[in-house]
């Protein structure tokens, strides 16, 4: 996921308060002797020469004159993380360091300007470095940095099978965020074939809503984490990341608050998306809903055959959670 680092010179505590409240992953501050009292704004990465990243160790900065300092800048080792700014603020530089390295970082003066610096090529910089102490354009700055999610080609999946099972441990992720209608988490009993589990943003007769939750499923199950990859449901504990998106594919990072595992009578759901079988096994409750193509809940208690609901495929296989390219089987 894209990064948002404030550039802080000269030093400002209260801006690193600001900083932090836009989300801002670190600050960067040139000047010596100031991590300590960086540090009281809250628990943040300082970007420092005694900081916890070494400026001008593990982050560089250069600015981009011409053509000799892009090829300077392209030139760290790809471990290093680079800070790139133009004097004349263009694209082209970035375009061409883009192609060539991860880890770079853009500087920006406004919102504008990061917009495009995280769309350049369609991929982007890994992040940007804003310059700027309008606290308002630090929040605005914040606030695209966040919406800068991933995309997923959801997919019509069409219900084949629908089997109640008998008891089982299953996952509940209660998250630091409210979610909406609409939005849920994948899950599948294959990382290649996974259904949107909405949220619990609807209330019933017997239940309130409970819109920061998704109760997601057997213990064995994968779900989709940051930076494409996937965990089992069993793994996840307080303060992990984990992917939440809306019935259009759009994913953005929230964190998880609670995982609860409940001993629950269990369901097994299959469908297909043209020659290729999802699954998964969820709660046998009212409470546990499917995703519609648009966008609406769906129970498993009222889930039918020949039903259409969201899911997203890919070519199955990951070790330790990240995506291989191997022969395997899941059934």
């Amino acid at each position: 996921m894209k990064e948002f680092w404030v550039w802080i010179e000269p030093f400002d505590r209260k801006l690193v308060s600001v900083a932090l409240e836009a989300g801002a992953t670190a600050v960067v501050i040139p000047e010596e002797g100031r991590v300590e009292e960086a540090k009281r704004a809250g628990r943040i990465t300082v970007i420092s020469p005694d900081g916890d990243l070494k400026l001008g160790e593990d982050v560089v900065y250069v600015l981009i004159k011409g053509k000799e300092d892009e090829e300077k800048a392209a030139k760290y080792p790809p471990n290093v993380k680079v800070i790139v700014e133009t004097t004349d603020w263009t694209v082209i530089p970035l375009e061409n360091l883009i192609a060539q390295r991860e880890e770079l970082y853009a500087v920006v003066k406004n919102a504008q300007e990061a917009e495009v610096a995280l769309q350049t090529l369609e991929k982007g910089v890994k992040g940007v470095v804003l310059k700027s102490r309008d606290i308002n354009e630090i929040k605005k700055v914040g606030q695209i940095v966040g919406e800068q999610g991933e995309k997923l080609e959801l997919v019509k999946v069409k219900i084949t099978r629908i089997l109640p099972l008998g008891l089982g441990d299953r996952v509940c992720v209660d998250t630091i965020s409210l979610l909406h209608r609409g939005e849920g988490m994948l899950v599948g009993n294959s990382s290649g074939g996974m259904f949107l589990v909405h949220a619990e943003t609807e209330e019933n007769p017997y239940v309130a809503a409970r819109p920061f939750r998704v109760n997601a499923g057997a213990v064995h199950m994968y779900i989709r984490v940051p930076n494409n990859r996937t965990k089992y449901l069993c793994e996840l504990e307080a303060g992990d990341k984990v992917m939440v998106y809306d019935y259009k594919g759009r994913g953005r990072v929230t964190y998880v608050g609670r995982a609860k595992v409940e001993r629950r009578p269990m369901i097994l759901i299959e469908g297909r998306y043209e020659n290729k079988k999802l699954s998964c096994i969820l709660q046998n409750a009212e409470t546990i809903r499917l995703t519609r193509p648009d966008g609406t809940p769906v129970s498993v208690s009222e889930l039918k055959e020949g039903d259409e609901v969201l899911g997203y495929v890919e070519e199955a296989g990951r070790h330790f959670g990240m995506k291989v390219e191997e022969t395997i089987i899941e059934k």
